[in-house]
């Protein structure tokens, strides 16, 4: 199993934080943010990464990080050079998969424990995909998901009356064929390939199935959820627990 980081984006959000840094190089806690997705992997025994990062900081996501010898792991770098959506971004990484089933975290995700419990219970699964859930406080800002134990029934995307406080974020697995149903998508109307439109491809099939995560998680891109993802991982010192 193979670990893909998308790291690109010009984290308009964020500026002027943004203005000569790439978002993801921004510390949270007393690490670059990029640290916790390479973090989440690695606890899940993971150490065969890719990240898929924009022409604009490159340069500086390959100084930081290197080979991953420091970190003990094994970096691969993939560039998006056009903001084309997340599941453009994932297409970039296909000869990296090598037919692997794939876990992809988006490097503004901030979680305290460690996913490795899930990417064990997708190991299981004998084909499809899986994501993870959390429960938010405005739902309507998010894809929100309907669920029949953990096989999800539907992914509305920023819903006016949503049927559940269960948003969709940003940890997907996938097995070999995410890859085909990428190259089956169109491009929406605002120019990007939509994950959304992955995912709900497999919900097509009956193959997509859903944990929710434990412990705090944040979507660090915007300054006030910035300023929570470092009181988060303050508060465990940038390390990811490993629940009983």
């Amino acid at each position: 199993m193979k670990g893909i980081i998308l790291a690109g984006g010009k984290g308009t959000r964020l500026k002027p934080l943004t203005n000569a840094m790439n978002k993801h190089l921004l510390p949270v806690g007393k690490e670059p943010m990029i640290y916790n997705p390479i973090k989440q992997l690695k606890s899940a025994g993971i150490d065969d990464i890719c990240v898929v990062t924009s022409t604009d900081h490159m340069g500086d996501i390959v100084n930081l990080l290197g080979s991953g010898k420091e970190l003990g792991v094994r970096f691969t770098y993939k560039i998006q050079e056009e903001a084309k959506g997340i599941a453009h971004a994932l297409s970039l990484t296909e000869d990296f998969a090598r037919g692997e089933k794939i876990v992809v975290i988006l490097g503004d995700n901030i979680a305290t424990n460690s996913i490795k419990p899930y990417v064990d219970n997708f190991k299981k699964q004998e084909k499809g995909a899986r994501v993870l859930l959390k429960e938010v406080g405005e739902p309507e800002r998010y894809g929100i998901a309907a669920l029949d134990e953990q096989q999800v029934l539907d992914i509305e995307e920023k819903p006016d009356d949503p049927d559940s406080n269960l948003a969709v974020i940003g940890y997907y697995m996938y097995d070999e064929k995410v890859y085909d149903i990428i190259r089956q998508q169109t491009f929406s109307e605002r120019g990007e390939l939509e994950i959304t439109d992955v995912n709900n491809h497999y919900i097509e099939l009956g193959e997509l199935q859903a944990d929710i995560l434990e412990g705090k998680w944040m979507d660090a891109g915007t300054h006030e959820s910035l300023s929570k993802a470092n009181e988060i991982l303050d508060e465990v010192d940038n390390e990811i627990r490993h629940p009983e």
